[in-house]
């Protein structure tokens, strides 16, 4: 996994959520640069899909309400059938490895919202695997905010 840098980490606001309002719906959009490293995560009221490039390497993640509950639900594109099985093996295995380092800047990059809202950190992290492979295709639990710290 790479080492979160937050200073490489740039952050926009759309749609008319702020900093800390609202908790829904507010979704995020993270993708990054090959070429610097940087990270570019856009939080709005829905996806920002005009960020999205073709290689789909981007990282969605929304809160929603399950019961009395928040959960954080993070979508993950590894094919379609687009690709053949060993390029989607590595796209799985890529996301899988860096996975702690998107959920960590989305925490940093939102920590105005987990300081108004302390009891997100508890929020359960299911993770949708997308494939057309049926052993990509999944759906996983990865614990919760507070397994994901950036201090």
């Amino acid at each position: 996994m790479s080492h979160f840098n937050p200073e490489k980490l740039f952050v926009a606001y759309s749609s008319g959520v702020t900093a800390t309002e609202p908790v829904i719906p507010r979704c995020y959009t993270l993708t990054h640069s090959d070429m610097t490293g940087d990270l570019f995560l856009t939080i709005g009221s829905r996806y920002a899909w005009e960020k999205i490039n073709p290689n789909r390497d981007e990282v969605l993640g929304v809160w929603r309400q399950v019961g009395s509950t928040l959960h954080f639900y993070v979508y993950l594109y590894i094919d379609q059938g687009e690709y053949n099985i060993n390029v989607s093996a590595k796209r799985n295995e890529i996301f899988k490895r860096e996975l702690p380092l998107a959920l960590t800047a989305i925490r940093y990059g939102d920590r105005f919202l987990f300081d108004a809202y302390p009891n997100l950190e508890q929020s359960l992290i299911i993770i949708h695997f997308m494939s057309a492979y049926p052993q990509f295709a999944r759906q996983e639990s990865w614990g919760t905010f507070h397994h994901f710290p950036y201090r």
